[in-house]
C-alpha cells in the first residue's frame, strides 16, 4: 500500500480528451479543497483561460509530488512515463479515451478513486521499460539512447513492400526474414501493437521481453518470448532486388530515426521503471477480462 504523505499532486491532462479541461479542473479543485497543492500541465491558452498554474514555481516540483494523475487513455500515460522516466514519480491513470489498460480510473469512480489516493489506499506496480539505441551500417552510433514503456518497433516507411530484417538475440542468429516490421514489447506493452499484431498477451509485472513480427511473410513465424536479460538487435537487410531498404524505429510510438540497409538497433531491458499507482483491487487477469469483453 502507498504510504506517501507528500500532498503536492501534479495533473497532465490531455487536451483534446478533456475539452475546456473540464476533468483536469474537477480534479485540481477536489485536492485543493482538501489542502493539497497542484500543479497543471496543460495547454497554455485553456491554461490561462482557466487560471491553471503552469509554471512549475507555481505548484509543486516534478520530482517532490506524491504522484502524477494523467488524464487521457494510455498513449497519454506512455508520454508521461516518458517525462518521469528519471524522478520516478507515480502515475495514476484517469480513463478519457476507450481502452484504457494503462488508466485504470473511469471518471463515474473519480471522486472515491481520488479519496483513496488521499489515504494512501493504493498499490504501486514497478513495470518494465526497454532501453534502446541505433547502430549504423558505418560503424557509428546514435548518441541518443531512449527509454520505452510499451514497445520498440521497426516498421516499413514509404510504398508497401516487404522488410527483410535479421533478428539476433545475445549475438546468435534468431531469424531471418521479410514482414511488415517487428514489435519489441514490454510485458505492458504486451496489450498494445503486440497483441494487435498477434502477439501473446502477458502479465504487467513479468520480467520478459516479446519479440512479434508484423505480417510476416511466412507460414511459420511466431511471437518469441525471450528473458529480460537477453539484448535484442534488429538488422535491417537489403531489398530482395538489391536496393537499400529504408525503415522507420519508434519508442512508444514516437519516431526516432530513419534506418537504411546495413543499420541495426540493439534494445534491451532499461535500468529505469514506470511506476504505476492502483487504486483497485481486482488482478490483472480481472482487468483484462473486463477490458476484452467491452
Amino acid at each position: 500500500m502507498g504510504t506517501e504523505t507528500n500532498n503536492s499532486y501534479i495533473i497532465m491532462t490531455n487536451r483534446p480528451k478533456d475539452p475546456g479541461l473540464l476533468v483536469t479542473e474537477r480534479i485540481r479543485g477536489f485536492l485543493e479543497a482538501r489542502g493539497a497543492r497542484v500543479s497543471v500541465f496543460a495547454d497554455n491558452e485553456d491554461a490561462l483561460q482557466l487560471g491553471l498554474r503552469t509554471e512549475e514555481g507555481e505548484g509543486c516540483r516534478p520530482d517532490r509530488a506524491a504522484c502524477m494523475i494523467v488524464l487521457g487513455g494510455d498513449g497519454t500515460m506512455l508520454k508521461a512515463a516518458k517525462e518521469t522516466a528519471s524522478s520516478r514519480i507515480p502515475l495514476l491513470g484517469v480513463n478519457l479515451g476507450t481502452m484504457g489498460y494503462l488508466a485504470e480510473v473511469e471518471v463515474c469512480a473519480l471522486d472515491a478513486a481520488l479519496e483513496r489516493l488521499l489515504r494512501g489506499e493504493y498499490a504501486v506496480e514497478q513495470r518494465m521499460m526497454l532501453s534502446g539505441s541505433v547502430l549504423r551500417g558505418d560503424g557509428s552510433r546514435e548518441t541518443a539512447q531512449l527509454d520505452a514503456l510499451n514497445d520498440v518497433t521497426v516498421t516499413r516507411c514509404g510504398p508497401m513492400q516487404v522488410v527483410p530484417l535479421k533478428i539476433w538475440v545475445n549475438g546468435q542468429l534468431l531469424a531471418s526474414y521479410g514482414a511488415d516490421g517487428i514489435v519489441i514489447a514490454t510485458p505492458t506493452g504486451s496489450t498494445g501493437y503486440n497483441l494487435s499484431a498477434g502477439g501473446p498477451i502477458a502479465e504487467p509485472e513479468a520480467g520478459l521481453i516479446l519479440l512479434t513480427p508484423i505480417c510476416p511473410h511466412t507460414l511459420n513465424t511466431r511471437s518469441v518470448v525471450l528473458c529480460d536479460r537477453d539484448e535484442v538487435v534488429v538488422e535491417i537487410g537489403e531489398k530482395p532486388s538489391g536496393g537499400v531498404q529504408e525503415v522507420e524505429v519508434s519508442f512508444d510510438g514516437s519516431l526516432l530515426t530513419r534506418l537504411r540497409t546495413g543499420d541495426r538497433v540493439r534494445v534491451k531491458k532499461s535500468e529505469r521503471t514506470t511506476s504505476i499507482i492502483r487504486l483497485s483491487e481486482p488482478g490483472f487477469l480481472e482487468r483484462l477480462h473486463r477490458k476484452m469483453s467491452e
